[in-house]
């Protein structure tokens, strides 16, 4: 069972009245793309308090790695960030770990890390997911992942199968986020879809490469939920990454 933790900073209190904001957000280990021996963790922050987001799914996370400078980035950002954090290890990495993290406002309870299966060899994934108490007798569930990137789909299908299936499970409202990539009307997003409602349908910009954007393969997506979703947007990013953060905002009323 994974502990909770929180940054040695004041948290700041959830946004006033009753919107919740998610985001979204692979991080390519805080690397900016422009610059390949430069770790940026300013910029990642930059990005999260700029959007005022309530809850962060990161991927692509770095923990005491020789190539990010040995430092936990999971820490860092959320120190930056004044929000609980939790890390998740996918894989040993670079003399450290490499995984995903979930950022919030809120603390974070009944802590899950899934292995995921794979059919051809490849990188290890995982489903992470928590509890959240977002107000008075609401709770939520919050899950993020990063689903297999070979180039073709044996992987990601299987993933996806038994990520549809652990969440299956769970009766309270569920927001699922990650790098999926995937595209609409592939067979991973379809099983997505038999279950979870994503927050943009038609139309979707792009959320790779992080200039000029082609592909739409980074998700929010959810199910159990009577909340309205006010906007989506993919935010115009180009430094900080190799993908655009995406974000979506619920009123809770």
């Amino acid at each position: 069972m994974l502990a909770s933790v929180k940054a040695q900073q004041k948290v700041t209190a959830a946004n006033p009245g009753r919107a919740l904001k998610i985001m979204s957000y692979n991080i390519h280990h805080a690397n900016p793309p422009s610059k390949p021996d430069l770790i940026d963790i300013d910029a990642i922050a930059k990005v999260i308090n700029h959007s005022k987001a309530d809850v962060v799914a990161l991927q692509e996370v770095d923990k005491y790695t020789k190539r990010s400078g040995n430092i936990d980035e999971a820490k860092e950002i959320a120190m930056k960030t004044g929000l609980h954090y939790q890390f998740f290890k996918a894989i040993n990495h670079d003399g450290g770990e490499y995984g995903l993290a979930i950022l919030s406002r809120f603390p974070l309870k009944k802590i899950k890390l899934i292995p995921l299966p794979q059919e051809i060899k490849a990188e290890e994934r995982i489903l992470a997911y928590v509890t959240l108490k977002i107000g008075k007798g609401q709770r939520l569930v919050f899950a993020n992942t990063h689903l297999d990137a070979t180039r073709t789909h044996e992987n990601r299908n299987l993933q996806m199968k038994q990520i549809m299936a652990e969440l299956s499970r769970i009766s309270l409202p569920v927001v699922l986020c990650g790098d999926l990539n995937s595209v609409a009307g592939s067979d991973a997003i379809n099983l997505l879809d038999t279950q979870f409602k994503r927050t943009c349908l038609t139309n979707c910009a792009g959320t790779v490469p992080q200039i000029n954007p082609r592909r739409t393969i980074d998700y929010i997506a959810t199910k159990n939920l009577n909340w309205m979703l006010t906007s989506y947007e993919v935010i115009e990013e180009t430094y900080a990454s190799d993908h655009r953060p995406i974000a979506a905002t619920f009123n809770l009323e």
